[in-house]
Formats: C-alpha cells, sequence, structure tokens
C-alpha cells in the first residue's frame, strides 16, 4: 500500500488530534497541522506578495491572522515534502479549499461526526496541567489523584476556551466557516464519514477501513 493522503475534518473535539496519532503511526505518514507548519516558516519572505509584513512571524508576533495566501503556500509545500501525509486544520474555507485541490490530490477526506452536546460535554470536561500540558477529561480520562498531573504532578485546570459558553461559540464558527468545506468535498471519491461517539478504538476501527477502502 502506499502511503495515504488524508484529510481530517471535524468540529473541535471530533477526536481528530487522537486518530491523526494513529494514521501517523499505522501508515508512517507526517502530520501536518497549519500551526506547526507556519511555525516552521516563521521567517519565510513573503515581501513579493506585497503584504503589510515580510515574514508570516511578523504577523504571528502582532496577534494578526495570517493572510490565506501565505498559508495557502506554507501548508502546500509542507504536503509537497512529506511522503504521505494527515493533513489537520486546513482547510477552514472554500477559497482554501479550491487552492488545495488544484496543488495536491486526496487520497481520503474524512469528516467525524459527533452531535453538538457530546462535543460540549467533552470539551467542558476537558482538564489541562498547568505545568506540561497534559490533557485529562472529568469523565474519559481521569488523573489517579483528582486535579493533579500524573505525569508532573502538577495542577490540572479547565482552560478559558474549554468553558461552555466559549465551547458553544467555537462550535458557532465552525458550522459558519468549515461546514461548507465538508459540503464541498461530499459526494466525491474520497468523502467518507465517520461515526466519531464510539469509544477511540470504535472510531480507529472505521478510521482505518475507510483509509484500506480508498489507498
Amino acid at each position: 500500500m502506499s502511503q495515504p493522503r488524508v484529510l481530517l475534518l471535524g468540529a473541535p473535539g471530533a477526536g481528530k488530534g487522537t486518530q491523526s496519532k494513529r494514521i501517523v503511526d499505522e501508515y508512517s505518514v507526517d502530520h501536518i497541522t497549519t500551526g506547526d507548519a507556519l511555525r516552521a516558516n516563521k521567517g519565510m519572505d513573503i515581501s513579493e506578495l506585497g503584504l503589510e509584513y515580510d515574514t508570516p512571524g511578523e504577523y504571528m508576533d502582532a496577534g494578526e491572522l495570517v493572510p490565506d495566501a501565505v498559508v495557502n503556500e506554507i501548508v502546500v509545500t509542507a504536503l509537497e515534502e512529506a511522503d504521505g501525509f494527515v493533513l489537520d486544520g486546513y482547510p477552514r474555507n472554500i477559497d482554501q479549499a479550491e487552492f488545495l485541490d488544484e496543488r495536491t490530490e486526496l487520497d481520503v477526506i474524512l469528516v467525524f461526526d459527533v452531535s453538538e452536546e457530546e462535543l460540549v460535554d467533552r470539551l467542558t470536561g476537558r482538564r489541562v496541567c498547568s505545568e506540561c500540558g497534559a490533557n485529562y477529561h472529568v469523565e474519559f480520562d481521569q488523573p489517579e489523584v483528582e486535579g493533579v498531573c500524573d505525569e508532573c504532578g502538577g495542577e490540572l485546570v479547565q482552560r478559558e476556551d474549554d468553558t461552555e459558553e466559549t465551547v458553544r461559540e467555537r462550535l458557532r464558527v465552525f458550522r459558519e466557516n468549515t461546514e461548507p468545506v465538508i459540503e464541498y468535498y461530499d459526494g466525491t471519491e474520497a468523502f467518507a464519514e465517520v461515526d466519531g461517539e464510539g469509544t477511540p478504538d470504535e472510531v480507529w476501527a472505521n478510521v482505518q477501513a475507510a483509509i484500506d477502502e480508498r489507498v
């Protein structure tokens, strides 16, 4: 089997991070995210684009969104250098999806289907170590000692963006911006919808079957 080129789509909390790690391990592909690609190319010279700043890092340091034109080039360059990949966090809109189509052929487009109430439960129950960043959950992945990180003994806290109000707003933004991207791909041979509400092992079985069917 050749190394697959996989795109993951789904709302925050749908399980993309968990499953992407398993795809990387099983198929020996690169995990490519927008954030990682941008951080790896902070010093790229983009002066020829005639934008406000001359490097992606200047946008990031100023707390501004990096323009699509820059994100497109950085992500696609990373994909072209990879021998198989799992892509997460891109494309976020139709323009990016169309650009990706022009430059890269995808073998599998996995969409994780999870209800909003399940997503809210997952995200509001998440706890993060204030020292090392390890993730836990009040129901699904509890530490040995409540409120204490198993890895380093740090205090477990709820992130500010994991409150119910903030989570529901994040999901609203996802529906508004990214669901049109899912509709854009729906009906293509690479498209596969996966039930994301099972256990990680159950979801993985469906992910693996969808990839193996298409590669």
